[in-house]
């Protein structure tokens, strides 16, 4: 705890800090974050709005909400 920084946050227990790029920098959001560590070059930089991950795997979304409705059912309360 408090030693790491990077995709993964700070894990310090303050959430105010979790999107610090590599230059120190805090942002507000999470395309700005996520594009502070993108190689250039790499892949294209994400826009304001972030990618429904379901929307390029049709029938994912019944899937992982079923699965989603399994953690959040009674077994694990």
């Amino acid at each position: 705890s408090g030693q790491v920084r990077g995709l993964c946050g700070t894990f310090n227990g303050d959430q105010r800090d979790e999107f610090t790029t590599p230059e120190g920098d805090v942002e507000p959001g999470v395309a700005d974050f996520a594009n502070a560590f993108r190689a250039a070059g790499a892949c294209p930089a994400l826009g304001p709005g972030i990618p429904d991950p379901c929307d390029g795997f049709p029938g994912s979304r019944e899937r992982a909400e079923a699965a989603c409705a399994v953690l959040m059912g009674p077994a694990f309360q």
